[in-house]
């Protein structure tokens, strides 16, 4: 049987189609790659909620998302002890962060799970995150030149990245 790197099997799977599982063997086993979100504050509210569960119903692998919710006075002293290491690709959402595409954006993730990354997206509370910490991130992503609150902005990430993996995979949801 003719072996293939990992790297190529996830290019196979990124192409445009459809797919069910993402799943590749490596030596430590079975891997899924996942994108974690962690929020500052609350789950979230119900005015959100139904947006962001209808965009995670449509994700597929490895565009799952898992949401870890920190207190927002908690949050910058976890992630201060946290560690960023290149076993991540850490995303902080900030209003001082680059404006990208939505093409960038689904590229981004897809050379993310191509280097074998879980993508870790952080979004802040009121105050955001110190300069320590954004410092750390991989990429600081600035939605607009607007300020978004919280809520709003997991409801953004959520849609962007599913919109991400209808790119990914030619789908029809993303009329460029």
């Amino acid at each position: 049987m003719r072996q293939i790197s990992h790297h190529t099997k996830i290019k196979y799977l990124l192409r445009p189609r459809r797919f069910a599982a993402f799943y590749f063997k490596r030596e430590s086993g079975i891997i899924n790659l996942m994108i974690k979100i962690i929020a500052g504050g609350k789950k979230h509210s119900q005015e959100f909620e139904s947006a962001i569960s209808e965009y995670e119903k449509r994700l597929k692998k490895p565009f799952d998302i898992s949401w870890e919710y920190v207190e927002e006075e908690k949050l910058n002293k976890k992630l201060s002890n946290w560690p960023f290491s290149g076993k991540n690709f850490v995303i902080i959402c900030d209003e001082r962060g680059q404006n990208i595409s939505s093409e960038e954006y689904s590229k981004m993730l897809e050379k993310a799970f191509v280097d074998s990354k879980d993508v870790v997206i952080l979004i802040g509370g009121a105050y955001g995150f110190p300069a320590e910490i954004r410092e750390k991130a991989d990429f600081i992503w600035g939605f607009s030149k607007l300020v978004f609150p919280h809520m709003l902005a997991r409801t953004i990430v959520a849609e962007q990245t599913y919109r991400a993996q209808e790119i990914a995979h030619g789908g029809h949801y993303h009329h460029a």
